[in-house]
């Protein structure tokens, strides 16, 4: 019998200011359809697919705040000359009844420098694996520069019509960067103790509320760990999510986990394509994957149901503000027992890749789980850029 006082998980809800017709969420995945750094045909139509399908919200990935501060050259830089065809793939979603986020970031270290044609930035000088260059440390111009650039992007955005905005500040990207202590060896005000090193995601976070007020929900993509000794771990990362619940500027935050640059394997589940990931690399990164080398970097880790449930039940006993729970949620008996355990929201990603209307037959009964064998050659598509292969569109490689 079903307990009523446990949310179904296919009811309305709400999301700060918006109102979603349901809780599971088109998770952040790279789509690989903006060859010029703009909204196109295809990329509406990538997120028209699960937005048909029946999910509440789907979330376009990733949105650069600034030049420096895309994946690659072919990432939309949100400005003016994105903001028509930024209104209308969310006009596009609208109509299908389903809500629109975008997620706002920098990528930071993660940024191939060579590619964007400058240098990417970090909280600390080191090494970049994707360019073979060296990242520059952010001066206190850059912090101030980019929280301006995050203020601007959420304007943009907010007035194209999405309705939510995800701050990114996992992944190793920018604003996790200044986070973990092994990584950040600055010798200023951003380091040292957890209150400093998170300063700059809590002052982006502040600012960006300050710029929308409630026209549209505030989200944060945060790490419960990087996988990694040298990376942003719990429990400080319990701690910094209390923080950010107490600063009042967000409406939810989305459990993540891994990073990009010290464990990439660790989110994704499953399959090591490793030869097919060597071949989205540059020739001398290339070499070191087919060595030993890149074993020990692409680790496996075996797929199971809602793998990154412990850890997020640990963020649901810290905080009380809505979390979104992701990570290898295929099962509508995962989804209704995220939302027996106190999450909101459910976030799902190569799920929805392999059956974008997964969510429809759900509800329509005709399948309780989704087909998605995990194998993770997604993955290496969503690593490619065009002057490394062909075909760098982010799909299923399991449908025709």
């Amino acid at each position: 019998m079903t307990d009523p006082a446990i949310p179904d998980v296919f009811a309305p809800t709400t999301l700060g200011p918006v109102q979603l017709r349901n809780r599971t969420v088109k998770a952040a995945t790279f789509e690989g359809r903006t060859p010029d750094g703009l909204v196109t045909d295809e990329l509406i139509d990538y997120h028209l697919a699960p937005a048909r399908g029946g999910v509440g919200l789907t979330t376009v990935a990733y949105l650069a705040v600034a030049p420096e501060g895309r994946t690659h050259r072919e990432v939309i830089v949100v400005n003016d000359a994105a903001a028509p065809g930024l209104a209308r793939i969310a006009a596009a979603v609208h109509e299908t009844g389903a809500k629109i986020a975008g997620q706002l970031g920098h990528a930071g270290p993660v940024a191939n420098g060579r590619s964007n044609g400058v240098h990417a930035l970090a909280a600390s000088k080191m090494p970049s694996p994707m360019s073979m260059q060296m990242i520059r440390a952010c001066t206190e111009a850059d912090i101030t520069r980019i929280t301006h650039d995050y203020v601007r992007t959420a304007r943009i955005m907010a007035d194209a019509g999405f309705d939510v905005l995800e701050i990114h500040m996992a992944h190793g990207y920018l604003l996790s960067s200044f986070l973990a202590p092994q990584q950040n060896r600055r010798k200023d005000g951003w380091n040292g103790s957890l209150e400093n090193r998170s300063r700059f995601a809590r002052q982006v976070a502040r600012a960006v509320r300050d710029e929308v007020g409630d026209r549209v929900a505030v989200t944060a993509k945060i790490g419960m760990t990087e996988g990694s000794p040298v990376g942003f771990s719990m429990p400080e990362t319990v701690e910094f999510a209390q923080m950010l619940e107490a600063d009042g500027t967000l409406d939810a935050l989305e459990l993540s986990a891994g990073s990009s640059l010290l464990n990439p394997m660790y989110l994704f589940r499953g399959g090591v394509p490793l030869k097919e990931f060597a071949a989205t690399m540059p020739p001398a990164l290339r070499l070191g994957l087919k060595s030993p080398v890149g074993k020990r970097f692409f680790k496996s880790y075996p797929f199971e149901e809602a793998y990154l449930r412990e850890k997020a039940l640990a963020f649901r006993a810290a905080v009380s503000m809505p979390l979104i729970m992701l990570g290898g949620i295929n099962d509508k008996a995962t989804m209704d027992r995220a939302m027996a355990e106190g999450f909101e929201l459910v976030a799902m990603g190569r799920a929805l890749l392999r059956e974008p209307d997964l969510i429809n037959r759900m509800q329509a009964g005709e399948t309780t789980r989704g087909v998605c064998s995990h194998c993770n050659l997604c993955m290496a598509r969503a690593a490619a850029t065009s002057d490394k292969i062909g075909d760098t569109r982010t799909r299923c490689v399991e449908v025709v």
